[in-house]
């Protein structure tokens, strides 16, 4: 009856809302879609996919309790396809911009076997970045 083909959009509670907007734009290329202050909700555009940043002390936000923390995120991960570019230019670009990341591995994901990376945006969040074959 219901067959998924793809991610709509993820949500993201925080404290930090403007420099959680900051980094999703200025680190890893989103932009900004619309922004609702009387909810205290932004949608930036990745690719063909939304992520939502709602402010805790927001309207919206206030519906939904306490901010994550560091090790209570309400998410355990999400990936980001990303254009492919080489592996070391990556790791020099976030390392360049503050973010700590892993080493490349061969993981499986939605379009098969591919690279990815794991990082962890300013509020604790983990990313994969995968690279599109």
């Amino acid at each position: 009856m219901i067959k998924p083909i793809g991610i709509d959009h993820i949500v993201l509670r925080t404290e930090r809302y403007q420099e959680l907007i900051d980094f999703y734009c200025n680190v890893l290329g989103c932009s900004l879609e619309i922004t609702k202050d009387s909810l205290g909700l932004s949608h930036l555009r990745a690719g063909n996919v939304l992520i939502d940043i709602v402010d805790v002390n927001g309207k919206l936000g206030k519906l939904g309790g306490n901010a994550p923390e560091e090790l209570g995120n309400n998410v355990d991960h999400f990936c980001l396809q990303i254009e492919s570019r080489g592996e070391q230019e990556l790791q020099d670009y976030l390392n360049s911009r503050g973010v700590l990341c892993g080493d490349f591995e061969d993981r499986y994901g939605a379009q098969g076997m591919g690279r990815s990376i794991y990082i962890k945006d300013l509020v604790g969040n983990n990313l994969e970045l995968r690279f599109i074959i």
